[in-house]
């Protein structure tokens, strides 16, 4: 297995806890380290046509050297193949080449192929094993990691899904090389979520070296990224369920959510909306009093160099209040709304909705 010179970690979530594995050689040690967690089977393996170009025969071709009979599944590109109807085509394709309760799901690619195949995986036959492999900086920092899977509805994002933990998930950082230059600041944006609601000092270096690790240079690179993946494991391992802890994950996604429902889901990659979506979780919590403006325009900074838009669109008050509406993290006319009080650190304050949205348009009117 290609070393990219960092430990594994673990998620400790009891008899539920997985491994998070790091490496760095084009995936060729993945059906390996399968074969050390999972019985060899059937077992399905999810994707879509950019990634399988490029890993589906290795990955297929390993697996099936080790005992395994993979069943390849592939979905549309994008957030069009997080539905109910893409999902139900998964599972029907798994029906008819026989898999049962005793096969397992690889989820191949970036956050959408995770969410979508770790959903199914939680409902298919009311639940089946499953590997993220993220081969997106997005999904190796954020999604792969948590349990959290899940489906789009028409009204708003991650509307239908399940809390269902992998097996494993193995981060290689060479697929990194391969994504386009837009795709990689997109994932960048949770990289620095990460250190603006949790790790000043990973802030810091993020500022220090950004244009090293938009180059993907591994040295650089690797290091942040089991940094965003411990600190997420942490969390997880003291909030699986969102209770309480877990939602400060939600740092700038709430605003992000409603920018994606609003331009449908095409005109801005998720880190794009989540990138604008925390400058203006930034900029309300200094309005409130919580930050000062030098926070602000750090975080500003830093999102800009990361080659991110700090400037959300400019939709109307009624349209922003039907968006922030369909938040799954709302509660009746209340919202948890994410604040930064430093680089580091955030706070939950539950807000009135048209509290929100009026800090929003006072935040607005002023620029």
């Amino acid at each position: 297995m290609g070393d990219p010179g960092v430990k594994p970690l673990r998620v400790a979530l009891g008899e539920r806890s997985y491994p998070i594995r790091f490496a760095a050689d084009g995936l060729r040690g993945l059906p390996d380290a399968i074969a050390r967690i999972l019985p060899a089977g059937p077992i399905a393996i999810v994707t879509n046509a950019t990634v399988g170009r490029r890993y589906l025969p290795q990955v297929r071709d390993g697996l099936h050297a080790r005992g395994f009979a993979p069943v390849v599944v592939s979905v549309p590109d994008g957030e069009r193949a997080k539905t109910l109807r893409v999902a139900e085509a998964v599972i029907g394709r798994m029906l008819a080449a026989g898999l049962d309760r005793t096969s397992a799901i690889v989820a191949l690619g970036g956050g959408v192929v995770g969410d979508l195949a770790g959903f199914v995986a939680a409902i298919f036959l009311r639940g089946v094993p499953y590997v993220q492999v993220p081969t997106t900086l997005l999904a190796q920092v954020d999604s792969s990691v948590g349990g959290k899977t899940g489906v789009n509805h028409a009204r708003g994002k991650n509307l239908i899904g399940a809390f269902h933990q992998p097996s494993l998930v193995y981060a290689d950082l060479s697929t990194l090389r391969t994504l386009e230059p837009r795709e990689l600041r997109a994932g960048m944006a949770e990289v620095i979520k990460v250190g603006v609601i949790r790790d000043a000092r990973l802030f810091a270096r993020l500022e220090r070296e950004m244009p090293r690790l938009l180059r993907v240079e591994v040295p650089a690179l690797a290091p942040i990224v089991r940094r965003c993946c411990e600190i997420k494991a942490e969390v997880v391992a003291a909030d699986e369920r969102e209770a309480g802890l877990r939602a400060i994950l939600n740092f700038g996604h709430t605003f992000g959510h409603a920018i994606e429902n609003l331009t449908g889901y095409h005109r801005h990659k998720h880190g794009e909306a989540v990138a604008m979506g925390m400058v203006l979780a930034a900029r309300l919590s200094r309005r409130m009093g919580l930050c000062d403006g030098g926070t602000v325009t750090r975080i500003e900074h830093l999102i800009h160099r990361a080659g991110l838009p700090v400037e959300a669109p400019g939709f109307r008050r009624d349209a922003w209040r039907r968006a922030v509406l369909t938040d799954k993290k709302r509660r009746a006319d209340r919202i948890h709304f994410v604040a930064v009080t430093g680089i580091g650190r955030v706070r939950i304050e539950l807000m009135r909705v048209t509290d929100l949205l009026a800090a929003l348009d006072r935040e607005r009117e002023s620029r």
